[in-house]
C-alpha cells in the first residue's frame, strides 16, 4: 500500500512531478549504458573481427561488474544525492571517452593491449551502472515512500524501456548519423547533463554549498572534455588509422558493413587494400593470387561464371581476360566496395575497369541467401570470400554453403575457392577440404606464394572425380602462372599435410578455432 508522502527535505515540486523526473533520468541512463554496451561490441567487432568472443567479454564482465557495483552502492547510501551525481559523471566520462581509449590502445600499443583496456573499461561502466540503481531506488523512496515491490517495479520499468530505446537508437540512429566515437561521446554528454542535473536542481537542499559548487564545476569540466574530443575525434581517428598501417593512407571510409582503408607507399609502387585491416591485395603482386585462383577453373566450359566476392573487380579482370566468356554473376556483400573498385582510379586500372564491361552483372547481397534462392547453373563458381576467422564469415565455410554451390554446379561445371594459408593455417585449410567433400564436391588442392600473403592455398572442385590442375589452352599470357608451377603446387610439404581435422558447419563452425589457433604464426 502506498503511503503519505515523505520527503526528507524539501523539493522544488511536487512528489509527484519530482518522482517523474527522477524515472526519467533512469530512463535516460538506463539508454546512455545499453549504448556504451553495444560501442564496446561494435568496436571489437571493428578491430578484431570476432562479434562473438567480444560480445561475450562484454556482457559477462558489465553483468559481474554490476553485481559488484550493486554491493559497493551500500557505501553510499548516507548521501544518495551526492553519490548518484559523482557516479553518472564518472560513467559519462569514461562510456563517452572508452571508444577512442579503445581504438587509441590498439593503434599505438598493440593488438595485445586492446582485450585488456576492453575488459577494464566493461568492468569500470559496468560497476558504476550497478552502483545507480541501488541509489535510484533510495532517492525514489525520499521523494514518495512505496512499498518496496512497487518501487522497484517502477524503477525497473523505466530502466527495461530504457535500455530498449537505446538499444535501438545505438544501430538505426547514433551509428549512421554521428559514427562509433562521436556516438558515445555525444550520448556521454547526454548522460552527464541529464544525472548530474537531477541532483543539482531537485536535490540542492540535500547538498552542502561546496558540494553544489564541485558537481556544478564538475559537470561544466566533464561536458568540455567531451565537447573537446567531440571537437578532434575525426583527427584522432585520423592519426589512430594511421599508425596502424605502414604506409600513407589515400582513402578511408566505413560501409554498412566494414572499415575500407586504401594505403599507398611513398613512391607510388605499391597500393593496399584493407578490410577492417585484413590485405586484401597489393599491387606488387596480386597477379600471382588472381592468376591462380582464376585460371585453373577456366581449363573448362567457362560460358557463364559466378564470383563470391571479390567486390575489388581484380577476379573479374581475369575472367573477362576469356573473349568467350558470356555472362559473370558477382555477388559482394558491400556495395561500397565494388563502387570504390569502380571509380577510384588505381583500382579502375588495376582490374582494367572490368565493371564496366557489359558482361557484368553486380548483386549485392549476402552469398549464403543469393544462393539459396539461385536456380541458375554455372559452368565455373569462384569463391573468393574472406577467411572464416568469424561467426559472420565461417558460415561461407561450411558444409552447407558448399552444398549450395554444388546446387549450382552440373556436368563439367568446376568451382575453385581460396582456403588461406596451408603454412599459417594449415587445420582451417584442411578442414575446407573435409567440408567440400561432405558437400558432394571432389578437390584437388593447390598452394602457391604470394610474398605480402605469405604460402596461401586453393581447392579446385568438381562433382564428379576430382578435376586436374592445368592451365587451359587458350589461356591469355599469364605472368605468373604456368603448367610446372601448378604441378609442383599440388605438392605440400610433410608438416603441413593434411592432419586429424574435421569439416565446418553452421551448427559447428570448426574453421573460427582453426584459424584461432595461433601455434604456427609464432615467430612471424
Amino acid at each position: 500500500m502506498t503511503q503519505t508522502p515523505t520527503p526528507t527535505r524539501p523539493l522544488p515540486v511536487p512528489p509527484r512531478v519530482a518522482r517523474f523526473f527522477v524515472l526519467l533520468a533512469v530512463f535516460i541512463c538506463a539508454a546512455c549504458g545499453l549504448v556504451y554496451e553495444l560501442a564496446l561490441v561494435a568496436i571489437g567487432s571493428y578491430l578484431l573481427g570476432d562479434t562473438i568472443t567480444q560480445a561475450s567479454v562484454v556482457l559477462s564482465v558489465m553483468v559481474f561488474a554490476m553485481g559488484v557495483g550493486s554491493l559497493l552502492s551500500k557505501r553510499y547510501q548516507n548521501r544518495p544525492a551526492l553519490s548518484f551525481a559523482v557516479v553518472e559523471g564518472l560513467l559519462s566520462l569514461v562510456g563517452g571517452l572508452s571508444i577512442l581509449l579503445l581504438y587509441g590502445s590498439f593503434a599505438w600499443l598493440s593488438a595485445s593491449a586492446y582485450q585488456p583496456t576492453l575488459v577494464l573499461l566493461a568492468f569500470v561502466i559496468g560497476t558504476l551502472i550497478g552502483i545507480e540503481i541501488p541509489l535510484l531506488m533510495t532517492l525514489i523512496q525520499r521523494i514518495r515512500r512505496q512499498e518496496a515491490s512497487e518501487a522497484v517495479a517502477d524503477l525497473f520499468a523505466a530502466d527495461y524501456v530504457g535500455g530498449l530505446i537505446g538499444g535501438l537508437a545505438f544501430p538505426f540512429l547514433l551509428l549512421p548519423l554521428l559514427g562509433l566515437p562521436k556516438g558515445a561521446l555525444m550520448v556521454g554528454v547526454l548522460n552527464a547533463v541529464i544525472g548530474v542535473a537531477v541532483v543539482l536542481w531537485l536535490f540542492r537542499s540535500e547538498l552542502t554549498r561546496l558540494a553544489y559548487a564541485g558537481l556544478a564545476v564538475g559537470l561544466v569540466a566533464i561536458v568540455t572534455i567531451l565537447g573537446l574530443a567531440y571537437y578532434y575525434a575525426e583527427r584522432f581517428e585520423v592519426d589512430a588509422r594511421q599508425a596502424m598501417y605502414r604506409d600513407p593512407i589515400i582513402y578511408a571510409d566505413r560501409s554498412e558493413y566494414q572499415e575500407i582503408v586504401i594505403t599507398q607507399s611513398l613512391d607510388g609502387v605499391d597500393t593496399r587494400m584493407f578490410l577492417n585491416g585484413d590485405l586484401q591485395f597489393s599491387t606488387l603482386d596480386e597477379y600471382r593470387y588472381h592468376e591462380s585462383l582464376i585460371h585453373p577453373a577456366m581449363a573448362g566450359p567457362h560460358e557463364d561464371v559466378l564470383v563470391l566476392g571479390g567486390g575489388d573487380g581484380l577476379a573479374l579482370r581475369e575472367i573477362l581476360r576469356y573473349d568467350d566468356v558470356e555472362s559473370v554473376t558477382l555477388v559482394d556483400l558491400d556495395p561500397a566496395v565494388v563502387e570504390l573498385a569502380g571509380t577510384d582510379p588505381v583500382i579502375r586500372e588495376l582490374n582494367d575497369d572490368s565493371f564496366q564491361d557489359p558482361r557484368v552483372e553486380v548483386v549485392n547481397t549476402d552469398a549464403f541467401q543469393w544462393l539459396r534462392d539461385n536456380t541458375d547453373d554455372f559452368d565455373v563458381v569462384i569463391a573468393d570470400l574472406p577467411d572464416g576467422t568469424d561467426v559472420g564469415t565461417s558460415k561461407l565455410y561450411t558444409v552447407e554453403f558448399y552444398s549450395l554451390i554444388a546446387q549450382a554446379l552440373e556436368g563439367e561445371s568446376r568451382l575453385v575457392v581460396q582456403a588461406g594459408s596451408p603454412f599459417f593455417a594449415p587445420d582451417a585449410y584442411w578442414s575446407v577440404s573435409r567440408s567440400l567433400e561432405q558437400a558432394g564436391v571432389d578437390v584437388t588442392p593447390y598452394n602457391v606464394d604470394v610474398p605480402t600473403f605469405g604460402n596461401w592455398g586453393f581447392y579446385l572442385g568438381a562433382l564428379h572425380g576430382a578435376p586436374e590442375l592445368r592451365v587451359p589452352q587458350d589461356a591469355p599470357e599469364l605472368r605468373f602462372l604456368d603448367q610446372s608451377l601448378l604441378d609442383a603446387a599440388q605438392v605440400f610439404p610433410k608438416d603441413r599435410r593434411e592432419g586429424d581435422v574435421q569439416e565446418s558447419t553452421m551448427m559447428h563452425p570448426r574453421v573460427i578455432g582453426y584459424h584461432q589457433d595461433r601455434q604456427s604464426w609464432r615467430g612471424y
